[in-house]
C-alpha cells in the first residue's frame, strides 16, 4: 500500500488516503491492517462492528471500525412534562460501576413519588463571530447600526438552510471590537454546522457593506467549553425539572432523610463557592455522558451542557424538594450520529428518535439527571458512596472481592 511521506522529525506516518469510496468495508479492512501493521495492535474487536461502514461517512475520517462500549438501561422512570409524559427506560452507556444503579436508584424515587415535573424554558443555539474596528468610536457606531441591517442579515443567513430560523443579533462592544451573537432555532438538530455557515454567510454581507474583518468564532458562544455565560441559557434547550418527595420514599429508597439531605447539599453548595464552580451539581457530566454516548450525540457538548444547578430542600414533615435546572443543554433528535446504529436504537427506546423528538429527549434527560443527583446526594448523606462503588464498581475476580 502506497503512504505518504513521514511527518516531521517523530518519523510518523500519514494515514493512507484510499479512494473516494474509502468507506466501503474492504478499504476499511485494508486501512485497519496498515495500522495493525505499523502499530503492531491488533484490531480485532474494532473490526467486528454492526455498524454499517458506508453509514459512518460525515461522521468519521480515515474509520477502522468502531469502538464498544457496554449499555445498561434503567428505569422505571416517570416524567411529567409537556413533550415528555410517561414511564421510560433510560440507555446508559458507560464503563462506570455502579453508574447504571445509582441513576436507577433516583428514577425509582422519583416514580414512586409520582413523576417529575419537567419543563422546557428556552430553545435556541449561538454563534459569536467578532469584527474589528479601527477604534471605539467606530466599533460603537457599528453596534448602534445594527438593527437597520436586521431583515438582510436574516435573509442572507437563512439562505442556504431549510431548517434553521435566525432569531436575532445581538452586539457586545468590547475596546474596538463587536461580537456579534447570532441566536438560531435548529430544530431537533445540533446544528452547529448549520449556524456556522449561515451567520458566516451573514457576516460575509455585512463585511462588505463596511469593510471590516471578521472571525466566525470569538469564543462568546460556550461551544463545548464551561463558561458562566452559560447559566443565562442561550446555548441549547432550557430545561428544569423538579420532584416532591415524600418521607416514606426518602426513607424506604433513598435510606436517608430530608435533614440529611439538606445538611449534604449545604455543605457541598459551600465546597462549590470555595472552588469558583460553575452552577452547583453532584455528577451531571456522569448521566449526560453515558446518554450522550448511547443516543449518538456529541458528547463534546457535555462541557457546556453540564453548567447547570441542583436544589434541595427539607419540607415540613420530613419531604424533600428536588430540581435541576439545564440551561444550556444541547440535544438532538437528527442529524449527526443519531440516525444509524445503535444510537437509533436507544432513541427509538425512548420515543426520541426522527423529527420533533429533541424537545422530548432534552425533558427525559433532565429528569434523569434529577435521579442522579438525588442518588448521589443520598449516598453521600447515608455514608455509602464508597461501600456502593466497592459492590458495584470494581471490575475483579469475585474471589477478590469483599
Amino acid at each position: 500500500m502506497t503512504t505518504q511521506r513521514p511527518l516531521g522529525r517523530s518519523g510518523g506516518e500519514l494515514v493512507p488516503r484510499l479512494p473516494e469510496q474509502g468507506y466501503a468495508p474492504e478499504h476499511v479492512a485494508r486501512r485497519r491492517a496498515w495500522v495493525e501493521e505499523r502499530t503492531g495492535g491488533r484490531l480485532d474487536l474494532v473490526g467486528r462492528t454492526a455498524l454499517s461502514t458506508e453509514a459512518m461517512r460525515g461522521n468519521v475520517e480515515n474509520p477502522v471500525g468502531a469502538a464498544q462500549v457496554p449499555l445498561g438501561v434503567a428505569g422505571p422512570l416517570a416524567v411529567r412534562g409537556e413533550h415528555a409524559d410517561g414511564v421510560f427506560y433510560v440507555p446508559l452507556a458507560t464503563t462506570e460501576g455502579a453508574l447504571v444503579r445509582s441513576y436507577e436508584r433516583g428514577m425509582v424515587a422519583i416514580t414512586r413519588a409520582g413523576g417529575a415535573t419537567v419543563r422546557l424554558l428556552a430553545d435556541e443555539n449561538r454563534v459569536c463571530p467578532v469584527f474589528l474596528f479601527d477604534d471605539v468610536a467606530a466599533a460603537v457606531e457599528f453596534a448602534a447600526r445594527l438593527p437597520e441591517w436586521e431583515a438582510d442579515l436574516r435573509r442572507e443567513a437563512e439562505s442556504g438552510t431549510r431548517h434553521g430560523r435566525l432569531l436575532r443579533v445581538e452586539p457586545r462592544v468590547l475596546g474596538r471590537r463587536v461580537v456579534l451573537t447570532f441566536a438560531w432555532s435548529t430544530g431537533d438538530a445540533h446544528g452547529m454546522n448549520l449556524l456556522v455557515a449561515g451567520s458566516d454567510r451573514a457576516c460575509r454581507w455585512l463585511a462588505g457593506r463596511v469593510g471590516r474583518p471578521f472571525h466566525v468564532f470569538s469564543g462568546m458562544s460556550s461551544e463545548k467549553r464551561a463558561s458562566g455565560a452559560l447559566l443565562a441559557g442561550g446555548k441549547g434547550k432550557g430545561v428544569t425539572a423538579g420532584v416532591h418527595l415524600p418521607r416514606r420514599v426518602v426513607a424506604a429508597v433513598l435510606n436517608t432523610t430530608a435533614e440529611a439531605l439538606a445538611a449534604v447539599w449545604h455543605d457541598t453548595v459551600l465546597g462549590h463557592l470555595a472552588a469558583a464552580a460553575l452552577g452547583y451539581n453532584g455528577h451531571y457530566a456522569n448521566g449526560l455522558a453515558a446518554l450522550f454516548i448511547a443516543c449518538g450525540q456529541d458528547v463534546a457538548n457535555l462541557a457546556n451542557c453540564a453548567v447547570g444547578i441542583t436544589d434541595l430542600e427539607a419540607l415540613p414533615e420530613g419531604d424533600v424538594h428536588a430540581s435541576v435546572t439545564l440551561p444550556s443543554l444541547t440535544v438532538a433528535t437528527v442529524g449527526g450520529g443519531t440516525g444509524k446504529g445503535t444510537a437509533r436504537e436507544c432513541l427509538e427506546m425512548l420515543g426520541c428518535a426522527g423529527d420533533g423528538r429533541a424537545p422530548k429527549l432534552a425533558e427525559i434527560v433532565a429528569a434523569t439527571l434529577l435521579a442522579g443527583e438525588l442518588s448521589m446526594g443520598a449516598a453521600i448523606a447515608s455514608g455509602e458512596l464508597a461501600a456502593a462503588h466497592e459492590a458495584y464498581g470494581r471490575n475483579r475476580p469475585p474471589e477478590d472481592r469483599p
